[in-house]
């Protein structure tokens, strides 16, 4: 039986550039479909959201060079939290997967210290 899932990651981009925006933001997707065993024709939507520090380019775009015609994308600002990390892209990925898939999040170039509970 199918059921929506839905996953988290986040990269820490290189520099505040198109280049890396599209970079990390494909990189991303990949390690969480990669992760995750997932084709894109399983995908319902994917959600970025982004520090203010990264302004350059909208990584959705970035994503819909390499495909993913039929994946509705949306880019948010992130909450500017005080003391938070710069130049953070995070990614929610929902996808139809089975009711015992347990979603593994990724998270890459040092957005791992976001998330020290998930560490293996």
């Amino acid at each position: 039986m199918s059921a929506v899932k839905a996953v988290r990651g986040a990269i820490q981009v290189a520099e505040n550039s198109p280049r890396e925006i599209h970079r990390a933001s494909r990189r991303l997707v990949q390690e969480l479909m990669k992760s995750n065993g997932l084709e894109e024709t399983r995908l319902i939507s994917i959600i970025f959201s982004m520090t203010r520090d990264l302004n350059k380019a909208n990584p959705a775009a970035g994503l819909r060079a390499g495909g993913f015609a039929g994946v509705p994308l949306f880019c948010v600002q992130e909450a500017e939290v005080e003391g938070g990390m710069e130049r953070i892209l995070r990614v929610l990925l929902t996808f139809a997967g089975s009711q015992e898939q347990m979603p593994r999040s990724v998270y890459l170039d040092g957005a791992e210290a976001l998330r020290p509970d998930l560490r293996s």
